[in-house]
C-alpha cells in the first residue's frame, strides 16, 4: 500500500509539472524549478476618453490561461480607481494612521462626486455566458458559470464605465504641475494567482501584482493630447472630428500605463544597441526646468546603459520618462515623475524608477508582500548608478541605507521585513523598512560572500527569474549557487525576524583577542589587527552555518559556531588594537564595540 501511495504522488507530481512545462513555453526563461507555473492574460481594450468630464467607456477582452494545476471556481479584478472614494479603506487607513503620507492625509474625505475616482462594471461574461459578480470596495468579485479546469483558457468580455479622480495618489487628473491624465491602474485588471492562492488584496495605500501577459490597446482621445506610456503605438492611427484613436501593443507585460496632456513636448535619443527613449514634459515649465529635462536625456541613456551592463539587458524596444503623477512611480515600459524639479534631482528620481523597470516589471515581486524586494534592490542598484553616472565619488554609495536602518532598528518601531506592506503600524517604519533595510540586505549579501560574487548572483537572478514572479528564497538560492554556501540565516534572521547584529571585542591579553557576539543575528566577521610595531593584519573569521568562506586576502582563521557567544584566537604578534568589520560593511547596531585599543 505505501509503495502504490508513493507512486500515485509521483504520478500527480508529474502531471503538474507537466502543466508548469506549458506555462514555461508561454514565458521563456531559464527556470531552476521545473515545476515552476504562472498564470497568462491576453487583454484587448477599447477606451473612449471624454477629457472634459474624465470620464471613459472601456470594453474589455481579456483572455485567461489557467497554467495552474488547480481548477479555479471562483476570479477577481482589481478596481484600483474605487480607492478614491470617501470611506475607502484608502481614505480610513490614512485618517486612522499615526503618520499618514502628506500627499493623501484627509483629502479623499473632502471629494465630490464629480472629483472621486470609480470603475463601475456594467456587465461580465464567460465565453459569452453572463456571470455574477459583486464589487466590494477596490475588488470585483466574480463567480464563474463554469470552473476554469488547469490548461483550459476562457475568454471574459466586460464592459465598464469609469471616472479619474483628481490626482491624490499616484494615478489622477491635473496633478499638481498641471498634467492633465496620469492614467495608472487605471482599468479592471485581473488578480493575480500562484501556488499561494489568490492575491486580490485591496488598494489602501501600497503597490501592485499583476499576471504576466499581452496587451492589444485602442485609446480614443481629443485630438490635441500628446499621449505616452507602455507598448510600442501603431501605424493605424485614425482620426474622427475632434477625437483620434490610438492604438498599443505591449508584449510580455502585467501592466499598462499611459499619461496625456495637450501640451507636452516629446523628445526621443536612441540608446546605442538598446531602445528608444521617449520624454514628455510640460511646455510650460519655466526655461531652467526645460533645459534640465534636455540634459536629463544623454543621461538616461546612461542609466539605461548602466542597469543593462549590471543586471540584465533591457529586452523592449522603448522606455518613456513621463511627468505626470505625485512624485515617482514604476510601470511597464515608462516611469510617471513629477518633473518641476532641479537637474540632480531629476536624474536622481529617473535613476531610481528607471532602476525598477529590472527589480520589479521584469523581476515581478509582489510588492504587496516583499515590498523590500523591489524598493531595497531598486535603491541599491540606483545609488551605484548615480555614483558612477554623476561622478559623485562616494567610496560606499549605500551608507545613508545603513544609517536609515540602523535608526529603524533603534527605535523601537520596527517590524519583520516578512509584513505585509499594508499591515506597518507605521509610514515611516513601512517606508525605511522598504528602502534602508531592502537596500542593506543586499549591501550586506555583498558583505558575506564578496563583492565579485554578489554581482554574479545579481545577473544569475535576473536570468534564471526575468518575466517570473520571483519570491525572496530566488535571491539566495541565485547567491547559493553561485557560491556553494548555505545562506537561509541570513535571509531568515534579517527578514523574517527584528534580530539585530552586535558583534564586540570583549578584550585583548598580548596576543589573545576575546570577541563576543551580543545580537542574536549570527554573521561572519572581517577583523584588522594592528600591532604593537606598527603592522596591521586582517583575519576572517567564517560562520559555520555558512559552510564556506568568502574570497579574501585576510587570514582565515577557526570558524565560529554561532551558539557560543565568545570567540577567541591568537593573533601572531602583540596587539594594540582590534576593529570588527573596519569597512562596515555589516548592519552592527552598535559600533562603540567593535574597537578596542590597548
Amino acid at each position: 500500500m505505501k509503495n502504490l501511495f508513493l507512486i500515485a504522488s509521483c504520478f500527480v507530481l508529474i502531471l503538474s509539472c507537466g502543466t508548469s512545462n506549458k506555462a514555461i513555453a508561454q514565458n521563456p526563461t531559464n527556470s531552476n524549478d521545473n515545476c515552476y507555473w504562472q498564470q497568462h492574460v491576453d487583454y484587448k481594450m477599447e477606451i473612449d476618453m471624454d477629457v472634459e468630464s474624465y470620464q471613459y467607456k472601456g470594453k474589455q477582452t481579456l483572455v485567461y490561461t489557467n497554467n495552474s494545476p488547480d481548477v479555479l471556481n471562483r476570479v477577481y479584478y482589481h478596481l484600483y480607481f474605487n480607492a478614491f472614494q470617501p470611506g475607502s479603506e484608502m481614505d480610513i487607513r490614512s485618517r486612522t494612521i499615526a503618520d499618514p503620507d502628506g500627499r493623501v492625509g484627509d483629502r479623499i474625505s473632502k471629494l465630490q462626486p464629480n472629483e472621486i475616482g470609480f470603475i463601475k462594471v456594467n456587465s461580465l461574461k464567460q465565453n459569452g455566458k453572463s456571470i455574477k459578480y459583486e464589487t466590494v470596495g477596490t475588488v470585483l468579485e466574480v463567480e464563474l458559470a463554469k470552473p476554469i479546469q488547469s490548461g483550459e483558457s476562457v475568454t471574459f468580455n466586460m464592459d465598464f464605465d469609469a471616472q479619474v479622480p483628481i490626482q491624490i495618489r499616484r494615478s489622477g487628473r491635473n496633478n499638481a504641475e498641471g498634467v492633465a491624465l496620469s492614467m495608472t491602474q487605471w482599468y479592471p485588471k485581473l488578480a493575480e494567482y500562484d501556488f499561494e492562492g489568490w492575491h486580490a488584496d485591496p488598494y489602501i495605500g501600497r503597490e501592485f501584482h499583476g499576471v504576466w501577459g499581452d496587451f492589444d490597446v485602442k485609446l480614443t482621445i481629443d485630438k490635441d493630447y500628446v499621449v505616452g506610456g507602455t507598448g510600442y503605438l501603431q501605424d493605424d492611427i485614425k482620426t474622427k472630428g475632434d477625437k483620434k484613436t490610438l492604438h498599443f501593443v505591449a508584449p510580455k507585460v502585467h501592466d499598462f500605463t499611459w499619461a496625456a496632456d495637450p501640451e507636452y513636448i516629446h523628445d526621443t535619443m536612441q540608446v546605442p544597441n538598446g531602445p528608444m527613449l521617449n520624454f514628455y514634459y510640460k511646455s510650460t515649465l519655466d526655461d531652467e526646468k526645460k533645459e534640465s529635462w534636455k540634459k536629463l536625456q544623454p543621461k538616461t541613456v546612461e542609466l539605461m546603459q548602466y542597469f543593462s551592463e549590471h543586471i540584465g539587458k533591457y529586452p523592449y524596444d522603448q522606455y518613456s520618462v513621463i511627468q505626470g503623477g505625485d512624485g515617482g512611480m514604476e510601470y511597464a515600459m515608462c516611469t510617471l515623475i513629477t518633473g518641476n524639479r532641479s537637474f540632480g534631482s531629476l536624474v536622481g528620481v529617473t535613476a531610481h524608477e528607471l532602476a525598477h523597470t529590472w527589480f520589479q516589471f521584469l523581476l515581478a515581486t509582489n510588492e504587496a508582500k516583499h515590498e523590500w524586494m523591489d524598493e531595497g534592490f531598486t535603491s541599491y542598484i540606483s545609488d551605484y548608478a548615480m555614483n558612477e553616472v554623476m561622478d559623485e565619488g562616494k567610496e560606499n554609495p549605500t551608507v545613508n541605507a545603513y544609517r536609515g536602518y540602523l535608526y529603524l532598528a533603534k527605535s523601537g518601531k520596527e517590524q519583520p521585513l516578512s509584513t505585509h506592506a499594508d499591515r506597518y503600524e507605521f509610514n515611516q517604519a513601512y517606508g525605511i523598512s522598504a528602502y534602508s533595510k531592502g537596500e542593506v540586505f543586499l549591501a550586506q549579501l555583498g558583505y558575506v560572500i564578496g563583492e565579485e560574487n554578489l554581482k554574479k548572483a545579481i545577473k544569475k537572478y535576473f536570468n534564471d527569474f526575468a518575466f517570473k514572479h520571483p519570491r525572496p528564497i530566488d535571491i539566495i538560492r541565485s547567491a547559493e549557487k553561485v557560491t556553494d554556501f548555505e545562506l537561509d540565516w541570513y535571509l531568515i534572521d534579517f527578514t523574517q525576524t527584528t534580530n539585530t547584529i552586535d558583534y564586540g571585542v570583549k578584550s585583548v591579553e598580548d596576543k589573545t583577542i576575546n570577541l563576543e557576539r551580543i545580537g542574536l543575528m549570527p554573521m561572519p566577521l572581517d577583523v584588522t589587527v594592528t600591532y604593537t610595531d606598527g603592522t596591521t593584519e586582517d583575519y576572517y573569521i567564517p560562520l559555520q552555518m555558512m559552510r564556506g568562506e568568502k574570497p579574501t586576502s585576510a587570514t582565515i582563521i577557526a570558524d565560529w559556531a554561532w551558539a557560543n557567544p565568545n570567540y577567541s584566537f591568537e593573533a601572531s604578534k602583540t596587539v594594540k588594537s582590534v576593529n570588527i568589520d573596519p569597512k562596515q560593511g555589516m548592519a552592527d547596531v552598535n559600533r562603540e564595540n567593535n574597537l578596542l585599543e590597548k
